[in-house]
């Protein structure tokens, strides 16, 4: 009998969620609008503070793309975004028909540069194009170098889209990750931190913002007795249902960022003996990562040749999900024709790194499997 199999990263539902979802069907507000979505929009502002709003998506890739239209995105323009991220920073830039000029990482964080940002933007002045925007993305949790991508972009006034769609209850400097850019980005599909089984928010600066977001996360309608459009909106909203089970997942939110951060723990524990293997950790008390997912480097030169393939093989072989790390934008197919400017680190990145099972509900059962099956790998070696 095959052993069951353990995943990077599921879902973790152990709060009220089915208290809040009761309370969806029991009202008949299945929509989207209604009592959750107003408390789960009030409770993430709250939890991030800042004097934030935030508006409830059906999607983090929606939140993105709204970011990109109130930041005066339009066809033509130029946006900067990370090169080492998940394709629904970048697709965005596409939508509104603007491209994308992708920037590389830093070795410490695995996030963009400030440097390589700084010779971007000043490149593409140089050739009469000042980009529109910049997004920047906490990868894995893990918040980029906030103080000096912020400083660099204010000082040349381009707003700052922060995706923390991986992000949620991550810190720098003591304040949360989604509160530092002009617009934040949150998601909550199925293997975030918390889950609406779909869904995400956009984190606005104000109140008229917010209102500006919903106008167009609801078709754009005019206010006028019959259904009036006088410009392009969207079918973005989040619906009732999804937020009742996100009020319910806030409840153990806190709970589900330790619950990750131990099991990063676990994993430099796991290899602190090993040589060539590196755990993506805090380069300093400033940053506060959620560990979304615990990721390795494999150096082969220092494993005896073992590589991350070699690890990925043997934790498959024993029905447990890793995967690589984030394929780069500027290597994925549909964007290799775009500016990049970069030394290869996220390349290298790619080539070396493994993401590890990561789950808030993984079980003492299920730490004995991975270190065994991680183990066996360098005993056989």
């Amino acid at each position: 009998m095959s052993k069951p199999r353990i995943y990077i990263s599921t879902p973790h539902l152990d709060g009220n969620e089915g208290e809040f979802l009761a309370l969806t069907l029991d009202s008949n507000w299945i929509a989207p609008v209604g009592v959750n979505i107003t408390n789960f929009e009030r409770e993430l502002s709250k939890y991030l503070s800042q004097g934030k709003e935030v508006t409830a998506l059906n999607c983090g890739t929606a939140a993105v793309h709204l970011a990109l239209l109130l930041a005066g995105v339009e066809a033509g323009d130029e946006v900067i975004c990370q090169s080492f991220t998940f394709c629904a920073s970048a697709n965005p830039i596409l939508y509104v028909n603007a491209t994308p000029v992708f920037v590389d990482s830093e070795k410490q964080t695995w996030n963009m540069c400030p440097e390589l940002l700084k010779s971007a933007v000043e490149d593409r002045i140089a050739r009469g194009k000042k980009p529109k925007a910049i997004i920047a993305v906490h990868s894995y949790g893990m918040p980029y170098k906030v103080d000096e991508v912020h400083a660099f972009a204010k000082a040349h006034q381009i707003p700052v889209i922060e995706d923390s769609a991986e992000a949620l209850g991550s810190t720098y400097k003591g304040r949360k990750c989604g509160t530092y850019g002009d617009f934040g980005i949150l998601s909550f599909n199925g293997n975030k931190i918390i889950t609406t089984s779909g869904g995400g928010a956009l984190v606005c600066p104000d109140q008229s913002t917010k209102q500006k977001t919903v106008f167009l996360a609801t078709q754009a309608r005019d206010q006028a007795p019959h259904y009036q459009h006088s410009q392009l909106g969207y079918n973005y909203r989040m619906s009732n249902i999804s937020a009742g089970i996100g009020r319910g997942q806030m409840q153990v939110l806190d709970k589900h960022v330790e619950l990750r951060r131990r099991m990063n723990s676990f994993y430099k524990d796991l290899f602190k003996e090993i040589d060539g293997i590196n755990v993506l950790e805090e380069p300093s008390a400033d940053f506060h990562s959620n560990h979304w997912l615990s990721a390795i480097l494999v150096e082969p030169s220092l494993t005896g040749g073992i590589t991350r393939e070699d690890l990925r093989v043997a934790l498959e072989k024993d029905n447990i999900e890793s995967r690589p790390l984030w394929k780069p934008m500027h290597l994925q197919p549909l964007y290799k024709d775009y500016p990049y400017y970069g030394h290869g680190v996220c390349d290298s990145l790619f080539d070396k790194g493994l993401c590890l099972p990561s789950g808030s509900n993984l079980t003492d059962t299920d730490r004995e499997r991975i270190a065994n099956a991680i183990l066996t790998v360098f005993k056989d070696a």
